[in-house]
């Protein structure tokens, strides 16, 4: 029962892949939706097995590598960690599987398009399910692989091939560190099985490697090769530039994206890998530090955005900072917990925008919008809940992962624990401020400014079909419901859910304490919501609006609202020299020159010369060649007296010896 959970997507990409021109459009959106939809019932039943029941599942198929005393197998591991992610991303995938049964009906390409998604949530899967790292490690490539696919499905356009590309290469930075993790935990314990390498953590606490005569502290290192990994993939600070790029694909490709799949990865073995953590708190401090400036920057970035699918993914930057500083102060339950409820508000938010966009003839520019409430009030709707949802408005989904995330911070600043829980938590409030300003200057924009619209296209304007109204309407009742009736299962103070699946070290479990810190610690991030609530509609309603935001933007914003020049940054300081290192001195002057010289085109060379010279011997005259004969002769019986002489010489010296 448990390998159905991946055989079928893995199924439904093969068969709507090879055979997509065969069973068309209608046989290919049943067989991918029903194959992903029985993947979740299985889950389901699973989640109930392992989660609720307390029961855990080792499965081992067959060898995969021996060699010496490098074992690895195809395993498999279901325990409350992977059901709790089987669940988040079997239902988005699903939704998302249905929704574009109707986004995508006009695109010729529907099979593959459908086929991509399929291995996408296989290769999730294989990642979450697995029991060593580099089964594990299979499952992340292929992540990396499915969405360079999917941001590239409309190949024949230049910004798509750019983005999938630069999604490519910069996870590819992340990855590496990666690798260099997995290297490290095996030279250390010799196995890259969770079994074996978590019971033994805590006897190398004292363990160093020496390299360049410099004493390495074998776990900090582990756990920062493991963090380079998250980083790459969860878009943290640094790394983060392919996100937002990544809206060139269909939008219920980024809606998977966001929600679901890639994003998730980076922190899922974050949360997998907690062990390593607890035991070095210098990666903690990291933790902290990078995820709460993530999480800044990405909802002050979002605030000056236009574009309606970006302002999303700046906020998907934002929340995946909260959750890996969340990380970083050892409530990994509570970094779970926000990934769950975040996957369902942002699914809703996107496939929304998919909605808007699409009823606007893939219009995405939110200031050629407005005035959409009249034309598309469930829609509204929708989004309105999304929105209250990423705010942490009280009583949705949001706010009872996302204020405890700061609830916990807020106990670190107030007992004194540390610089990075007080350095967190203002940050995180500041977050929380500018989630607020973006989210409702996207819904002023989108639905309740005058219209920006051709009256023609205006006119045109209504409800999606049923394909698209049903996901989202399953997403609303799950961001409004979700966060109040899992929170005592998942981070309840007496809960005993995640069992051996997450490690935290007794003396940095803080959730009583953060159950009675003082009252205005768990009531500031509700004011600086309200605040933001209320600064961005009065700077939307009225006409200070394109004074304040224009002005403002243009002589004191302009950093931010040119996403920090990061991008800038990057090209000039490290893309640019690099091309032109690799065209003036490996090309030209390596390959093309020193390398050719002593290779094909040297040797080439030198036997036309050479020839040219031998052909000189050639003059047809008895007596030239006799004494050329003669010459040859000579010195073939000079080297052999020489050669006489040595042996000679040697055995002397032998007999001697």
């Amino acid at each position: 029962m448990y390998l159905i959970i991946l055989f079928l997507p893995f199924m439904g990409s093969l068969i709507t892949g090879f055979g997509g021109r065969f069973f068309g459009y209608y046989g290919s959106s049943i067989i991918s939706t029903s194959c992903v939809f029985l993947s979740l019932c299985v889950s389901i039943l699973v989640f109930f097995e392992i989660g609720l029941v307390g029961l855990s599942c080792y499965i081992t198929l067959n060898p995969w590598i021996i060699s010496g005393i490098f074992n690895i197998s195809w395993g498999f591991l279901f325990d409350s960690l992977t059901v709790s992610m089987l669940i988040v991303v079997t239902l988005v995938s699903s939704l998302v599987h249905f929704y574009s049964i109707s986004y995508m009906y006009e695109d010729p390409h529907f099979s593959r398009y459908m086929s991509f998604l399929c291995i996408f949530t296989f290769f999730m899967l294989v990642l979450i399910t697995s029991d060593n790292l580099i089964q594990m490690f299979l499952g992340w490539e292929g992540v990396g692989l499915s969405s360079f696919l999917l941001i590239n499905f409309w190949y024949t356009r230049l910004a798509a091939n750019q983005s999938a590309l630069k999604a490519l290469i910069i996870n590819r930075v992340g990855d590496f560190g990666l690798i260099l993790g997995i290297l490290l935990i095996f030279y250390v314990f010799k196995s890259c099985d969770y079994l074996i390498i978590f019971p033994l953590i805590p006897f190398t606490i004292n363990h160093y490697l020496l390299f360049l005569n410099v004493k390495i502290h074998i776990l900090t290192l582990i756990g920062i090769f493991l963090f380079i990994g998250a980083v790459g993939k969860s878009a943290q600070l640094g790394l983060h530039t392919w996100l937002p790029d990544a809206m060139e694909g269909p939008t219920p490709v980024s809606a998977l994206i966001h929600a679901a799949t890639m994003v998730t990865a980076g922190v899922f073995i974050i949360i997998r890998c907690s062990p390593f953590l607890e035991f070095s708190p210098k990666v903690l401090g990291i933790l902290v530090i990078l995820g709460s400036l993530t999480a800044f920057f990405g909802s002050l970035t979002g605030v000056f955005q236009n574009d309606l699918k970006r302002v999303i993914a700046y906020s998907t930057c934002s929340q995946l900072g909260y959750m890996i500083f969340s990380c970083g102060i050892s409530c990994y339950n509570v970094s779970m917990f926000h990934l769950a409820n975040h996957a369902l508000f942002k699914a809703l938010l996107f496939l929304c925008a998919g909605s808007v966009i699409h009823t606007m003839s893939d219009e995405q520019d939110m200031r050629r919008m407005g005035s959409l409430i009249k034309l598309l009030p469930f829609s509204y709707s929708l989004m309105l809940i999304g929105s209250l949802a990423l705010m942490g408005f009280p009583f949705f989904t949001g706010f009872y992962s996302k204020d405890f995330i700061l609830e916990l911070a807020g106990t670190f600043l107030v007992s004194n624990i540390n610089f990075y829980g007080a350095f967190a938590y203002w940050l995180g409030i500041m977050s929380a401020f500018f989630t607020a300003l973006y989210s409702v200057r996207l819904i002023f924009l989108t639905f309740l400014t005058n219209a920006n619209i051709y009256r023609v296209l205006f006119s045109t304007i209504q409800e999606a079909s049923i394909f698209i109204i049903l996901p989202l309407a399953i997403l609303c009742i799950g961001s409004i419901f979700l966060g109040y009736f899992t929170q005592d299962l998942f981070v309840g103070v007496g809960t005993d859910f995640w069992k051996n699946s997450i490690f935290i070290l007794p003396k940095s479990i803080h959730y009583i304490e953060a159950e009675y810190s003082f009252f205005i610690l768990k009531w500031l991030p509700f004011i600086f919501s309200i605040c933001g609530i209320c600064i961005a509609s009065i700077v939307n309603y009225y006409i200070i609006y394109s004074f304040l935001y224009y002005k403002i933007n243009y002589y004191f914003l302009f950093l931010i609202n040119k996403k920090w020049y990061f991008d800038i940054i990057y090209n000039r300081f490290i893309i640019y020299p690099l091309l032109k290192f690799g065209y003036v001195i490996t090309f030209k002057n390596l390959d093309r020159g020193f390398i050719e010289l002593i290779g094909p085109f040297g040797i080439s060379k030198f036997i036309h010369k050479w020839s040219l010279v031998i052909i000189l011997f050639q003059s047809g005259k008895l007596a030239h060649y006799i004494f050329f004969i003669l010459l040859g002769l000579c010195l073939f019986l000079l080297w052999f007296i020489i050669d006489l002489n040595l042996i000679s010489f040697y055995l002397i010296l032998l007999y001697y010896i």
